[in-house]
């Protein structure tokens, strides 16, 4: 199972999710350009001791994403999906997608989807309109790792 980010703009947001990934030893893949510096010397002064644990990969493009790493499915997290992430028949060969703290996905993006692909984390107060996206991710991978019967 591959965890993907398209244009991550936050740091803080990315390192958390990688430490997640290194922690169940899941993929991470950074798609785009990104807000922020992944340099060795950015990391280390970021104090992320676990960085040389996470399998991270980076692509220029979805395409190029695609290309190489070839998930048997794509499912897209976002606001605007209609079907509940606990829904899903995840694979282990699947990515779990996730898009920019600013923007998410994107309509263009998302449009290029079947709408069965497009999964929601439901917010059940109109005082929130989005969750803080490691902790989208975190709830996504771990679902999929309970469907699974992945042990920790």
């Amino acid at each position: 199972m591959d965890i993907v980010l398209v244009e991550p703009q936050i740091p803080q947001n990315t390192g958390s999710i990688a430490r997640t990934c290194a922690a169940t030893d899941t993929p991470l893949h950074l798609v785009g350009p990104l807000g922020f510096d992944l340099s060795e010397k950015a990391v280390r002064r970021a104090g992320l001791d676990y960085w040389p644990y996470v399998k991270l990969s980076r692509h220029g493009t979805w395409e190029n994403y695609i290309e190489t790493q070839k998930p048997r499915k794509v499912w897209l997290f976002s606001k605007f999906g209609e079907r509940v992430y606990h829904t899903a028949d995840f694979d282990p060969r699947d990515a779990l997608v996730f898009g920019s703290e600013t923007k998410g996905l994107g309509e263009a993006f998302l449009s290029r989807f079947s709408s069965e692909q497009i999964l929601k984390i439901p917010i059940v107060t109109d005082h929130v309109r989005s969750l803080n996206l490691s902790n989208a991710v975190s709830i996504a991978l771990y679902e999929a790792r309970r469907q699974l019967k992945l042990d920790m």
